[in-house]
């Protein structure tokens, strides 16, 4: 990763906790961090005082984010872009110039979920770059495992990365980033599959009895995970194909992660599509989620 971390801003508290995640990954990767912030020239200026213009507006919200982090990552290099535009389409365009690009999400309440708005979703179904979503409240320590104290600290080992495999569709994107996450944080990595369950058959005496998955069906999963895990080989990895529906064994797993990895196939259908196991974790994933656009 040598491109710069993007991260749209826009003066919420999700934007600011958006901001923290991305200058963490931008700090381990040892790259820039890019402050985008879109801006639209009011119809009714008098909805703000007269003498605040729109850019200086934008001018200080990137300034305020600036300093948020500044003097949490002193170290850290962070730019600052203010562009007139719609934000979906200012914050698209600039993920081409991006290794990741980050964005916040408000929360439903607690830590149940997000609220996924149009901003997220034009974003996720679009973006050529790798996007994450970072729910409102997140911080540094939710990223890490409880203390003996069942208290949140920085100090503990990080929680699971969990990476949602689709048989069907597989992709070296998205594998690559679920292991380099991994790596970058001395993290587990856990690697799902949810596969419809075979049919049930009867014995002679009544009794029914799962069907067993196909020798095959585990060797094509085994031969996905075996060059990763060779490649990766400091990472511990689990890897498990289980009978359920994908989106529901997904969140469980999620629920204690630091970061929920899934990938976006580009090829399944036009126009902007995320499927119904992204939808589900853009609305109720506890944790970040990163969409990987693959072919």
């Amino acid at each position: 990763m040598l491109r710069p971390v993007i991260v749209g801003i826009d003066g919420s508290p999700e934007a600011l906790a958006a901001a923290g995640w991305a200058a963490r990954e931008a700090q381990r990767h040892d790259v820039a961090l890019r402050l985008v912030h879109a801006w639209t020239r009011s119809p009714h200026p008098s909805a703000r005082p007269s003498t605040t213009s729109q850019h200086h507006w934008a001018r200080r919200i990137l300034r305020e984010a600036h300093d948020y982090l500044g003097d949490l990552y002193p170290y850290l290099p962070v730019e600052e872009y203010g562009v007139e535009g719609l934000a979906p389409s200012v914050l698209l365009e600039a993920s081409a110039d991006g290794a990741l690009l980050v964005i916040g999400s408000r929360s439903l309440g607690g830590s149940t979920g997000y609220l996924a708005g149009s901003v997220a979703l034009h974003l996720t179904t679009r973006s050529p770059t790798p996007v994450v979503l970072v729910r409102a409240g997140e911080q540094a320590e939710d990223a890490h495992q409880l203390n003996a104290e069942s208290s949140s600290a920085t100090n503990t080992p990080y929680r699971d990365i969990v990476l949602g495999v689709d048989l069907a569709h597989p992709s070296d994107e998205t594998f690559a980033f679920a292991f380099e996450s991994a790596r970058s944080r001395g993290a587990p990595l856990r690697i799902l599959h949810g596969y419809r369950p075979l049919p049930v058959t009867t014995t002679g005496t009544g009794t029914a009895v799962a069907s067993e998955v196909p020798a095959e069906y585990e060797m094509a999963f085994d031969a996905l995970v075996r060059p990763w895990r060779e490649k990766y080989p400091e990472t511990v990895t689990t890897a498990t194909a289980r009978p359920g529906r994908a989106q529901s064994l997904l969140l469980h797993a999620a629920s204690e992660a630091g970061l929920l990895v899934l990938g976006r196939c580009n090829r399944l259908r036009p126009g902007p599509y995320t499927g119904p196991v992204i939808q589900a974790a853009m609305h109720h994933a506890r944790c970040p989620i990163a969409v990987v656009p693959h072919a």
